[in-house]
């Protein structure tokens, strides 16, 4: 059917993204699940855990963050994007979703501050932030990045973003959400520098924006997307004001690189994963405003009828993280309002294919584990 026929919600007609023709709007968050070896190599389950979540054709999902580099890093069994041997891991995860209709972006992100510095520590590599401030619940104070490590860390960003579209993904979302390295730079909170990367918002905006700028020319605005949590309170974040800050990204962004393929929000009702409490004056809508009629991907605590709702009145597309866990064929599900399986939170972080490639899918039963 025509994306104007009134017989079909929004939320499951075919829309754009970058130059991408998606058949529905129900989006795969990035949610993370450790299962990369020692290496931070993609194992062969995860080509499989993708496959079978892009199984309706036209279904976008967006990989769980991605470490840029090994400095970048601080946990174990994360997915990196920075070797050869990981390009090619990654080359089975995007095969086996093409194959399946579908398209894949991979998430690219720095830790910052979210590491875990013991881990750092082991490597050989710093802990390093925007600024010295130890989180509240830490037992160490990471140490300032240097201007020069500013720059090291764009090149960084591009080269994750460079190795992505080598490996064959369709787009690369800069995760700039959730307290991790460029959300720190951001934020007033954890952002104290007295240099250009501090205290105006212009000058805490220019990381992120210079790493965009370098991403952008690398593999074109069309592939480049940005995720975004402006309400966040997790790892000691959330200004006591955030709409000027994040109202100015998204401006740049909107006169800079116009075409690229979204944003990608998180609603203020969830912080990382976690429910909380919406504030007076908490939403998301004065970043629709200025980004209209660009794709706009809400996420953060959706359940069936807030994505029909989100879609039908913005025009938002639609990420699901837990659900798309325990429901391989989500979109199935949410189209025709079919049961819902509920996920084994004791394996989200497990190792094995154990409450990760194993759920069954509605209408077909238990997928075949390879």
């Amino acid at each position: 059917m025509s994306e104007s026929s009134p017989a079909v919600p929004k939320l499951f007609q075919p829309t754009l993204v970058g130059k991408y023709v998606l058949s529905h709007r129900v989006v795969q968050s990035p949610v993370t699940r450790f299962r990369a070896d020692d290496e931070h190599v993609p194992k062969d389950l995860m080509a499989t855990y993708y496959a079978q979540r892009g199984s309706v054709p036209g279904t976008l999902l967006i990989t769980e963050g991605t470490m840029i580099s090994p400095a970048g890093g601080g946990m174990d069994n994360l997915p990196g994007i920075w070797s050869n041997k990981q390009v090619e891991a990654w080359k089975r995860v995007t095969n086996a979703v093409h194959k399946q209709g579908s398209r894949i972006f991979i998430q690219i992100f720095a830790l910052g501050r979210g590491a875990v510095p013991e881990v750092l520590d082991a490597q050989g590599f710093d802990y390093v932030a925007p600024s010295a401030i130890k989180l509240s619940d830490g037992d160490k104070t990471p140490r300032s990045l240097t201007t020069k490590e500013i720059k090291e860390y764009v090149d960084a960003y591009t080269n994750a973003a460079v190795n992505g579209i080598r490996a064959g993904f369709d787009g690369v979302e800069i995760h700039a959400a959730n307290g991790y390295l460029i959300d720190q730079f951001l934020q007033d909170v954890s952002n104290k520098r007295m240099d250009e990367y501090g205290g105006s918002i212009a000058n805490r905006c220019r990381f992120a924006l210079e790493v965009v700028e370098s991403v952008t020319k690398a593999i074109g605005a069309h592939r480049t997307a940005v995720r975004l949590s402006p309400w966040n309170d997790t790892k000691d974040m959330r200004m006591a004001d955030a709409k000027p800050t994040f109202a100015y990204l998204v401006s740049q962004l909107v006169d800079r690189y116009s075409d690229l393929a979204y944003i990608h929000v998180i609603e203020p009702r969830v912080s990382s994963y976690m429910p909380r409490e919406v504030q007076p004056g908490e939403d998301n809508d004065f970043l629709r405003e200025i980004w209209r009629p660009r794709p706009f991907i809400s996420a953060g605590g959706h359940t069936r009828e807030t994505a029909f709702e989100s879609a039908e009145h913005d025009g938002d597309l639609v990420a699901f993280g837990r659900l798309f866990i325990a429901n391989p064929d989500l979109p199935v599900r949410i189209a025709k309002n079919l049961p819902l399986t509920k996920g084994n939170r004791e394996t989200y972080y497990t190792q094995g294919p154990e409450g990760y490639i194993d759920y069954p899918f509605a209408e077909t039963g238990f997928p075949s584990i390879q």
